[in-house]
């Protein structure tokens, strides 16, 4: 007999991408999370965005550095 994570689970996956994805929303939503590591991130995220706006770092291309990455740790 499956359990009722494996009932919810099969139920989540009937379901049209979006209405996964604000479920995967809502349900990240509801873990505990400790403030501290997410001002921690949040000031991460600020001070990686005003290195690219300043010009001292840039994006690169998703395709490109997993390509990178892949040459280098294989």
């Amino acid at each position: 007999m499956p359990t009722v994570l494996e009932v919810v689970e099969a139920q989540a996956l009937e379901l049209e991408p979006s209405d996964r994805a604000r479920l995967i929303n809502r349900l990240i939503s509801s873990l505990d999370i400790d403030p501290e590591v997410e001002d921690a991130w949040a000031a991460e995220v600020e001070r990686r965005h005003a290195e690219i706006e300043s010009g001292r770092s840039s994006w690169l291309a998703g395709p490109e550095t997993l390509a990178k990455l892949k040459r280098e740790f294989s």
